[in-house]
């Protein structure tokens, strides 16, 4: 497989970020997400920004593996932050080999909210790092073209987009609206399915997206459709958190169905190709 697959934070977030690193090597992938900032109050932090033991076992987990960060998460924009409180984390990421940064905003002012995304992307440029802005219909970016409008508005080099299936199907987008963002704002993307019925109700909407989802292709998610328009060797992160499935599934398990149940479908997608 030449496109790589990587194992998102949320996905087995029951893990200490060193264990996910070792959880991604068990299972399979090469490269792993890490969660170094919480996307929630109530959520566990790990002490893994700055130079602290975990962060050196993150390093060495690496390089034992041969596993490569490909992103960190989760930075949100709001009204009120300050963009240079996140160097550490951001310093951090790239001492771990991150490539990327999924960036969630949370400011419905949106001339500001881009002013800071601008910000933000000038911040970590010297790191080598892109920022990948992600839609999510629960935020202030609630849909594919509103968050390349914000990219491209930012004028950096290194501002992108994140799609990720259930967001980008939750928000109202379909697979051709992937055509009008412009190729080089798409740095990598995520991967899951759910139900094709959507949510009425923001409770059960976030409830699916944080907590249930399904594995590639048991879901009703135009799956296909969106890896069609994708950029066809574009690094996958895996985020399928399933809650119930946890309790009795172990993490390693979970994920070795998830990149086996990615990689029937993305072989399915090169049968259908016309180039194939």
């Amino acid at each position: 497989m030449t496109r790589p697959l990587s194992l998102a934070a949320l996905t087995v977030l029951e893990l200490s970020p060193p264990e996910m690193v070792a959880c991604a090597a068990e299972a399979g992938y090469s490269h792993v997400g890490l969660r170094l900032l919480p996307a929630t109050e109530s959520e566990r932090t790990w002490p893994v920004v700055g130079d602290t033991p975990m962060v050196r076992e993150i390093e060495r987990r690496l390089a034992d593996t041969g596993v490569r960060t490909l992103d960190i998460e989760i930075f949100r924009l709001k009204p009120d932050t300050d963009v240079r409180s996140y160097m550490p984390a951001l310093e951090t990421g790239a001492r771990l080999g991150a490539r990327h940064v999924l960036v969630a905003g949370n400011d419905s002012a949106e001339a500001r909210l881009t002013e800071r995304f601008a910000a933000l992307c000038a911040l970590g440029a010297p790191l080598g790092l892109t920022f990948d802005l992600e839609p999510m219909p629960w935020t202030d970016v609630k849909n594919l073209q509103q968050a390349a409008r914000i990219a491209a508005a930012a004028r950096k080099p290194n501002a992108g987009v994140l799609i990720d299936p259930i967001h980008f199907d939750r928000g109202g987008n379909v697979p051709a609206d992937i055509g009008g963002v412009a190729q080089e704002r798409l740095h990598y993307a995520q991967l899951c399915d759910a139900p094709p019925e959507r949510p009425r109700d923001t409770e059960t909407l976030l409830h699916q997206a944080r907590a249930e989802r399904l594995m590639p292709g048991d879901g009703g998610l135009n799956l296909m459709g969106i890896l069609r328009a994708l950029p066809p060797e574009l690094p996958l992160a895996l985020e399928v958190p399933m809650l119930a499935l946890a309790k009795t599934v172990p993490a390693v398990e979970r994920a070795k169905r998830i990149r086996v149940k990615t990689e029937a479908l993305l072989a399915k997608l090169a049968e259908k190709s016309p180039t194939a």
